[in-house]
């Protein structure tokens, strides 16, 4: 399938807000959706100056990277803080450490983002100190200290 910039220019963006976090809003084009993708989530964002692209995350299943298009910000990935710009490329492995990002300037932060699209995953929001597990569409998100773990 075959996208025009033209295209994706008309695309209407969708807003949304974090359901963590009120300070992480963005507006995103889904262009995987548009063309027919169902394993791989590509989005086109933009995060506007003085918001979070999302709650600070980490994904225990899948994987997820960013390419910063045009303007400023800040990642975090871990503890480190990174200042981000035009060209800047952000990988999300297994297993990796949290991560999110800060609009910063006077333009948004524009990005494309990429992830797979597993029916299963669980996600950690170590500043909330909460679990999501995600099921085949079902979305339980639990406090990690009422985790048990059990040794086998």
């Amino acid at each position: 399938m075959f996208l025009s910039a033209r295209a994706i220019a008309e695309m209407a963006g969708q807003e949304k807000v974090h359901f963590l976090n009120d300070a992480a809003v963005r507006t995103g084009k889904s262009l995987g959706d548009a063309a027919g993708l169902r394993n791989i989530g590509v989005h086109l964002i933009s995060v506007r100056p003085g918001h979070y692209s999302t709650e600070h995350h980490v994904h225990l299943f899948e994987e997820e990277c960013v390419y910063v298009l045009s303007g400023q910000g800040t990642a975090f990935v871990g503890q480190d803080q990174h200042a981000i710009g035009p060209g800047d490329f952000i990988a999300c492995p297994l297993n990796g450490v949290a991560h999110s990002m800060l609009a910063s300037g006077t333009e948004p932060l524009v990005c494309l983002v990429m992830g797979q699209r597993l029916n299963q995953d669980v996600t950690d929001y170590p500043n909330r100190k909460k679990r999501l597990y995600r099921n085949n569409g079902e979305w339980n998100l639990v406090e990690q200290a009422d985790i048990q773990h059990i040794k086998r």
